[in-house]
């Protein structure tokens, strides 16, 4: 009866002492009934990572942070992280980036794997490390060329600003405020010329209305031209004016060769002559009519003959 309560007394402790260093292991980020891989990873600076922060491949939680410790003299940092043993595999020069996990929160390891089955990582390998902005960082970095572009505005304002100062002299402003003065004179001139013409319309109203009815008419009236101009047979009128044209052509075109007594007239030389010389005739002819009347006009009481007709000297030949 007393071994029994000793072998209970001493497995009693032995949990104690078991459940005891689970506890703390735990409490350190480690998992003594997990069996995990160990990777390192060098940095100069660690952001504030801890130890038991969170390891995560593409957000998933895989591992936790183990140690960190100093590497050299130099102040170079060694983390060491544990990866739970999986089918997950990955290659030696995956890349291990510290992150912040949100606005508030702390660090965390993210492994970025790179696949290659040839230089695959296994447990005590060391990978590549880097640390990525965090939002402060980040928004630093997206203000710094604002920055710059907003000290060039303020350097060309106050360049301005300076330009602005050296033309406002005392003379200057004078002009301006003679400017303004005139242009407040021209204001109350267009508003005295405005007064006048709305009274001038006031009294020209009933003569307006007059003109503006008498448009009216006409505009009506202009419209029933168009009705009646839009209601004349075009087709038939267009076809008698081009008949007219052509008859025109044809008669012209008979003169042109001689055709009828016109076209003879305007093409027989020969008529053309003696035309011209029974003209010459005929005016001699009256010329001596004029000259010697008694031989046209003769009356004979005692049957004297009549003298024959002689030409006159001053005929033209």
């Amino acid at each position: 009866m007393k071994r029994s309560k000793e072998v209970k007394t001493a497995v009693l402790a032995l949990g104690t002492i078991l459940l005891f260093i689970f506890g703390y292991s735990f409490l350190k980020g480690t998992n003594i009934l997990d069996k995990d891989n160990t990777f390192f990873v060098t940095y100069d600076n660690v952001e504030g990572l801890a130890k038991a922060s969170p390891v995560t491949i593409n957000g998933l939680l895989v591992g936790k942070v183990k140690d960190i410790t100093f590497l050299n003299n130099q102040g170079k940092l060694l983390v060491s992280f544990s990866v739970t043993e999986s089918d997950f595999e990955f290659s030696k020069n995956s890349l291990v980036r510290i992150y912040s996990s949100g606005l508030l929160g702390g660090k965390s390891l993210g492994l970025y794997p790179e696949y290659d089955p040839e230089n695959r990582a296994v447990s005590g390998d060391t990978l590549v490390g880097s640390v990525e902005d965090d939002m402060l960082v980040a928004v630093t970095k997206a203000l710094g060329p604002l920055e710059d572009k907003v000290n060039n505005t303020l350097v060309t304002l106050d360049v301005l600003l300076h330009s602005i100062t050296d033309i406002l002299d005392p003379k200057t402003r004078a002009n301006l405020q003679n400017s303004i003065a005139n242009l407040n004179t021209t204001m109350e001139s267009l508003n005295d010329a405005s007064s006048s013409l709305n009274g001038l319309l006031k009294e020209n109203k009933g003569s307006l209305n007059n003109t503006f009815a008498n448009l009216e008419n006409m505009t009506t009236n202009f419209n029933s031209l168009s009705d009646s101009l839009s209601k004349l047979e075009t087709g038939k009128l267009f076809s008698e004016l081009q008949n007219v044209v052509t008859r025109f052509d044809t008669i012209t075109s008979a003169l042109e060769n001689g055709e009828g007594s016109m076209g003879k007239l305007l093409t027989d030389e020969q008529l053309y002559e003696n035309l011209k010389g029974a003209s010459k005739q005929l005016e001699e002819l009256l010329e001596d009519v004029k000259l010697n009347p008694k031989r046209y006009l003769h009356i004979s009481v005692f049957g004297k003959n009549n003298k024959p007709y002689e030409k006159p000297d001053n005929t033209e030949q």
